[in-house]
């Protein structure tokens, strides 16, 4: 069955839509850019539910809260669902855990992955070079490996920090980009520091990572996605698009910095931001996905281990508890215990994916507004407690 696209919306004319504009392009550019559910939650929610609800409840009526939350904990083979807000506010629908949202940086997860499940197949190495597998890139990147991308230590300078990319977006959000050229966009600077010896989030990293995986197969970054990821782990509903628009039903995203909250679901294109953010999923397959991932299924032992080794760094933006980065993964210590996953932040929405070391228990939390450190750093500040209470709920331990 053929999908359903969204109408686009009409611009807003004048300085109220430039500001909006601007808006998007300032806040992209400050993003350091499983079974599935089987029921919902029911009408009347069990007491510990009800304390989640109302948690959530209370960010969307928060200062600048986000208009929709949704959070699907899965654990014992049985998923709740826990929602409050709406995914529109035109219509007044409830979030709902098939509904098409824009999966931000988590995205980066997706291209690690890739990459790991061909570091598997021995078609890639750790410890490959961007000399060696795409070499013309500038010469001053050649030693920063594939390890290096994946746990962001490689130095390369941020592509969404240039000039002129952020030009292109403030003249035309949904300009299509060529996304396998957007390192050219920082290709006559230096690196940053010498790789390796410093982490630094950038969304240049995770675009280097699938054109280094294009490069040792000779097979485009989408198709990767869908033999090595999407069909091992049942993603029905998950792509990487190079337009705006989102599949309907979606999760409507909003900017909450003005009054009325304006949707900028589809204002921005994903060429910009492709395997550093580009994709797009749902709440059910994203469940999927992280306890597949988390857990160490598309890979080997071997690689798993690789994975985890920890170092000092954090998701953007931050995680619940105390973060360290692995390859493209980190790992969550919060009071109730540990879990990994991958957060992301993109104008209209927040996400955290995270599971148990052993896929067996995981947690997907959508927010339908950007929430970040530089965009609102108090309701970062709640929305990671509220984030961390969750966790502990979904370990089924006191605290949440």
């Amino acid at each position: 069955m053929p999908l359903r696209f969204a109408p686009a919306h009409p611009r807003p004319r004048g300085a109220r839509w430039s500001r909006l504009r601007a808006t998007c392009v300032i806040a992209l550019c400050m993003t350091a850019l499983c079974q599935a559910p089987t029921r919902a939650a029911t009408a009347a929610p069990q007491p510990r539910d009800a304390d989640l609800l109302q948690q959530i409840e209370q960010l969307v009526q928060s200062p600048g809260g986000p208009p929709g939350v949704i959070a699907v904990l899965r654990r014992d083979g049985r998923a709740r669902v826990v929602r409050a807000g709406v995914a529109d506010l035109t219509t007044g629908r409830p979030p709902g855990i098939r509904d098409h949202m824009r999966i931000a940086s988590t995205a980066k997860a997706f291209s690690g992955a890739v990459a790991l499940s061909l570091v598997d197949r021995h078609a890639l190495r750790l410890d490959d070079t961007l000399g060696r597998r795409l070499p013309g890139l500038p010469a001053a990147w050649h030693r920063v490996t594939l390890r290096q991308l994946l746990n962001h230590t490689s130095g390369l300078p941020d592509y969404t920090e240039s000039a002129e990319f952020r030009s292109i977006l403030a003249a035309d959000p949904h300009h299509r980009f060529d996304s396998r050229r957007l390192l050219d966009f920082v290709a006559d600077r230096p690196l940053e520091f010498p790789p390796g010896s410093r982490y630094h989030y950038s969304n240049s990293d995770n675009i280097a990572v699938a054109l280094m995986a294009e490069a040792a197969t000779g097979t485009p970054y989408e198709q990767l996605l869908r033999t090595l990821v999407y069909r091992p782990l049942g993603l029905r509903s998950t792509s990487l698009p190079q337009g705006y628009r989102i599949p309907e039903p979606y999760l409507h995203g909003y900017d909450t910095t003005t009054s009325p909250p304006q949707d900028v679901s589809e204002v921005l294109g994903a060429s910009g931001s492709w395997a550093s953010g580009g994709i797009i999923s749902t709440p059910a397959d994203m469940t999927r996905f992280i306890r597949g991932y988390a857990g160490g299924a598309l890979y080997g032992g071997d690689v798993v281990r690789e994975q985890r080794r920890w170092i000092a760094g954090a998701s953007e933006p931050a995680g619940p508890g105390e973060n360290m980065a692995g390859l493209a993964l980190f790992r969550y210590a919060t009071r109730c215990g540990v879990v990994l996953g991958h957060t992301g932040n993109f104008p209209g929405y927040t996400q955290l994916i995270a599971a148990t070391p052993d896929g067996r228990r995981s947690l997907t939390f959508s927010v339908t507004s950007q929430i970040n450190a530089s965009v609102n750093p108090e309701l970062l500040s709640r929305l990671r407690a509220v984030q961390e209470n969750f966790v502990c709920a979904l370990l089924g331990r006191p605290g949440h």
